[in-house]
């Protein structure tokens, strides 16, 4: 299967601008919001929101990096030792409403490492997750409060997300697993 832009640019920027008004509306203000970016692209997604709600609102947003690694469920599996790097959260989190922000939600382990790794750092007043791609398959009970695109697919698929902070491009694609393997 040749990988499908399912999303460009364009798409992506207007994405941004819906779930950033989303979030205004759900918590009344940006008072008492932070993001908080799921390492690798969910980084950069989350830095797009904060700069599309001070355009907004005028406000800076508090921001934050999580690095999840060592939550994940999934250890054994991963060899020698998970890849660490640094979670910069350079705020307090008790009593602030957390977006947590992420690319793509899958089974929902991801977001629920996440969400525990936050949990050590402090008690927020509330975690709403923020994804750019819903691609269902969940395996945990984990629904994301703002979902920038739906887009069923099988099991045997993989939805990439290009990032230009990361990748040089705004793009979301789906291919096959296989075409990904060779990819990575």
């Amino acid at each position: 299967m040749t990988p499908k832009v399912i999303a460009g640019a364009e798409d992506i920027r207007r994405i941004i601008a819906r779930i950033s008004h989303e979030i205004l509306e759900r918590n009344h203000s940006s008072k008492d919001l932070a993001f908080i970016g799921m390492r690798t692209r969910g980084v950069p997604l989350a830095q797009r929101l904060a700069s599309s709600i001070k355009q907004f609102e005028g406000l800076d947003v508090p921001l934050g990096i999580l690095d999840f690694s060592l939550y994940r469920d999934d250890l054994a599996h991963q060899g020698p030792g998970p890849l660490v790097r640094a979670t910069n959260i350079p705020f307090n989190i008790d009593n602030e409403i957390i977006i947590l922000v992420d690319d793509v939600i899958f089974t929902g382990r991801s977001a629920r490492a996440a969400i525990d790794a936050l949990i050590d750092l402090g008690r927020p007043a509330s975690i709403q997750l923020a994804v750019l791609v819903d691609r269902g398959h969940r395996e945990l009970p984990i629904r994301p409060d703002y979902v920038g695109k739906n887009i069923p697919s099988s099991k045997h698929e993989d939805i990439v997300v290009h990032l230009s902070e990361v990748d040089g491009i705004d793009e979301i694609l789906i291919t096959s697993s296989q075409e990904t393997m060779k990819e990575g």
